[in-house]
């Protein structure tokens, strides 16, 4: 492999800098049979070009960068989609390829190389620098001054996706999916069943605890070697935040947003026991109440008529949706999708008796940081996956805007890494406004709807989760990561965190020997940084505040961006430019707003009216 160092030749004129700026001159003595002579003048030291070193270690490193990273995609996307339990086959080629990606990205040489040349940032361009701080950020996960922690990081990481992804639920005997769980949760009225269907859910839980330890420690001790003292802290410092800052700012986020979470916690409280025929209202959830495995999401407890959409896309089939998806983008001006895409994309469930497993969890992926673009779904034809649709294309269409000339392959990342939920929240959002809906002809343009409904409907939807993301899951990593949180207190900090921000608690004691945390997929392979989705959520609403009210002038709760190409100029702007560009200067100068919640508690408002005179008399507990 081949290192870079600075060349030869620069280093012999740092050399000779650092030396002729320390030797003195001294005057020759005077010959006796000349006149004196005045010595030469000192030598000058030659002018380094840091600019074009900097230009050549990237070019080089960006080469690299894009063939390791692309092997490393392919192996992740076999271990994903092609899951045969007991078959190691594929969790060792993940391994080495991750290995051999970290290799690269940590190498001593390369993280000394980073090293050197910002230290002379003031003789590099932006581009140059924010180049070489994202290669060193990747550096710290990748450490080789500790290679044999990282490789053992990318092994445990690989076995528990196994473990995760090719676990067998069980519900009445019978093996089921995540799909199939997740629907029994939004539909069963019996609450006995219901807990059943809850307490399957978190089977997986003890299995993954063991490697979800090992894997602290593992994560902890690699960025360690870069001198950050926890993965958290590591995580966090990805948006120029310190851990305090980042904790600073999601409790803000969910403080700003707490008193509407009151108002609907009280009311699900007395409408669930209400359905479930309890009399005696709790002062908590139950979480095995709630239409979400982890309670992060309510929606589904209000039908908003004449908004339903299973029945249609019942009809339309699930290809429709995500084709569907497409045009809808390309409606704003965005270009198609390349045809591999559809060729390598796992868009479906697996059919029937089909001999391996895949992971249902929805996802996007850039392939090789350029135009092999896949997408990894179990779309099924519901009003739930329509939005799951609209959302992932979200990420694909981010991937192909920032995927030019003008972004190098190391800053082909979203602006942060909340930017790229935030798009796709937002078009998941927009995708299910009744103006946009009647516009494709999914329900009659003279559909009556109940506004504050359909309002409620979406606060159900987008505010639980915010104090489950900013709140449960982030202090709980926090204090997993940067507090090291003793292994026979992790379900008791997890279901306090529960009780403290969602109101929640569980339907019987949940000991130690459960692990509860660990059933969401994300604290296993996507850790650390679960606030993404929290502070998502706040810059969509921004952003969607913006395009209603600034660009297409329409009321913010009925919105139809379908067709309307300013609106595809206005992200696009946006989009393009990836990671290349300071975040929090991005969101001031398209929205003329520093990161806040007021838009998303506006948008809201008009409900806690209502809310407040359905909760007249009844008790609160948040």
């Amino acid at each position: 492999m081949k290192t870079h160092l600075l060349p030869l030749a620069a280093a012999a004129m740092l050399t000779a800098c650092a030396s002729t700026a320390q030797t003195p001159v001294v005057k020759s003595p005077a010959k006796p049979t000349t006149a004196d002579v005045p010595p030469p003048p000192p030598a000058q030291p030659a002018h380094i070009d840091y600019g074009a070193i900097a230009d050549e270690f990237l070019r080089d490193y960006n080469a690299q960068y894009v063939r390791l990273y692309t092997a490393s995609s392919e192996a992740e996307w076999r271990s994903n989609t092609h899951i045969v339990p007991g078959d190691t086959a594929n969790a060792g080629a993940t391994t080495r390829a991750n290995q051999r990606m970290a290799a690269f990205t940590g190498s001593a040489a390369n993280i000394q190389q980073l090293r050197d040349l910002l230290t002379h940032r003031d003789e590099l361009n932006g581009l140059q620098v924010k180049q070489l701080e994202t290669a060193l950020y990747n550096a710290a996960n990748n450490p080789q001054t500790v290679a044999d922690v990282v490789k053992a990081r990318i092994k445990a990481e690989a076995a528990q996706t196994e473990k995760l992804y090719g676990f067998d639920y069980k519900y009445a005997g019978k093996s089921v999916t995540t799909n199939d769980l997740d629907e029994l949760l939004r539909k069963e009225t019996n609450p006995a069943k219901r807990q059943q269907v809850w307490e399957a859910s978190k089977a997986i839980g003890p299995t993954l605890k063991d490697g979800l330890l090992n894997l602290r420690d593992l994560r902890n001790q690699t960025v360690q070697a870069l001198g950050y003292p926890d993965y958290f802290t590591y995580q966090a410092s990805d948006y120029g935040l310190t851990r305090d800052e980042m904790m600073a700012l999601v409790r803000k986020i969910n403080t700003e947003l707490r008193p509407l979470y009151r108002e609907l916690h009280t009311y699900a409280r007395y409408e669930l026991a209400k359905k479930y025929g309890v009399q005696q209202v709790p002062d908590y959830l139950p979480a095995h109440w709630l239409p979400n495995r982890w309670g992060q999401d309510w929606g589904s407890m209000v039908e908003v008529k004449g908004l339903n959409l299973d029945a249609v896309l019942a009809k339309k089939g699930a290809e429709w949706q995500v084709k569907q998806g497409e045009r809808f983008y390309q409606s704003l001006g965005f270009s198609p999708l390349p045809a591999s895409f559809w060729e390598k994309s796992s868009l479906y469930p697996l059919p029937k008796g089909a001999t391996y497993k895949k992971n249902n969890h929805a996802s996007a992926w850039h392939m090789d940081l350029n135009q092999d673009l896949r997408s990894l779904m179990s779309v099924e034809p519901n009003t739930e996956w329509y939005e799951t649709a609209h959302h992932e294309l979200g990420h694909i269409f981010y991937y192909q805007s920032y995927s030019n000339p003008e972004v190098p392959p190391l800053l082909r990342q979203g602006a942060n890494r909340a930017y790229h939920e935030a798009i796709g929240s937002m078009m998941g959002l927009a995708a299910k406004q009744k103006p946009f809906l009647a516009g494709l002809g999914l329900i009659p343009a003279n559909t009556k709807t109940d506004q504050t409904q359909q309002l409620l409907q979406e606060a159900l939807s987008y505010v639980p989760f915010i104090p489950f993301a900013s709140g449960v899951m982030s202090e709980w990593e926090n204090s997993f990561y940067a507090d090291k949180l003793p292994a026979d207190q992790l379900n008791a900090k997890w279901w306090a965190l529960c009780k403290q921000y969602q109101g929640m608690v569980p339907p019987t004691t949940r000991g130690e020997n459960y692990l509860d945390p660990a059933t969401k997929t994300h604290i296993n392979d996507d850790p650390a940084q679960y606030y993404d989705y929290a502070l998502s959520y706040v810059i969509l609403f921004q952003l969607h505040d913006h395009i209603a009210r600034k660009i297409l002038h329409q009321d913010p709760h009925a919105t139809n961006y379908y067709g309307h190409k300013e609106v595809g100029d206005f992200l696009r702007d946006i989009m393009r430019p990836g990671a290349s560009r300071d975040w929090r200067v991005v969101l001031k100068e398209k929205t003329g707003e520093d990161l806040s919640a007021r838009a998303m508690v506006a948008y809201f408002q008009p409900l806690m009216t209502y809310l407040q005179q359905q909760n007249k008399g009844r008790k609160y507990t948040m």
